[in-house]
């Protein structure tokens, strides 16, 4: 029997908001990864890329976006980040990249990343960006399937450092 979880709040996240994607991003990074990542350079991947400052000033750009999900009592638990495309491919002109879309453990299952997907290819739309890109770990086939149920392609690969170590991740895309 599933675990009955609490109602969720998903909303658009705001400046004032930087701290709570930096603890959500740095706990899902590192639950999702410890298992085959060398832990320093986990340490400096969080430190940097999920440090508060960086979100600040990522929420301080248009082009960006960012949805947390959150308990009623504010707690987050999911988010989801949208962002120009950085790629080592050239992606198609217009498009938009899914950057980061993590729930805690524990709340996964319980339809956080459709609620999550659902709103970014919603936004990119709106915005009317001709696909949609994501990188996903290679050793990821959990995630991968969920990608490949909302409509992405593998179109290409690339590295992805943690840290100072290199992995590889598919580039997949959907047309919108």
């Amino acid at each position: 029997m599933a675990k009955a979880l609490p109602d969720t709040i998903l909303r658009r996240a705001g400046p004032d908001d930087a701290a709570k994607l930096a603890l959500i991003g740095s706990a899902t990074f590192l639950t999702a990864f410890a298992h085959d990542h060398p832990g320093q350079a986990l340490i400096d991947h969080c430190s940097f890329e999920h440090g508060a400052a960086r979100y600040a000033a990522w929420l301080d750009k248009p082009e960006y976006a960012f949805w947390l999900i959150e308990t009623p009592l504010g707690a987050p638990v999911g988010y989801a980040m949208m962002s120009p495309p950085e790629l080592d491919i050239e992606p198609q002109a217009g498009s938009v990249e899914l950057k980061r879309i993590y729930a805690l453990s524990g709340w996964q299952g319980a339809g956080l990343g459709r609620r999550l997907m659902e709103a970014v290819i919603e936004e990119a739309r709106a915005r009317m960006a001709s696909c949609l890109y994501l990188c996903v770990y290679t050793n990821n086939p959990d995630a991968q399937r969920f990608y490949e149920r909302f409509g992405f392609e593998r179109v290409g690969q690339q590295q992805f450092m943690t840290g100072n170590v290199p992995f590889t991740d598919w580039i997949m895309r959907k047309p919108l």
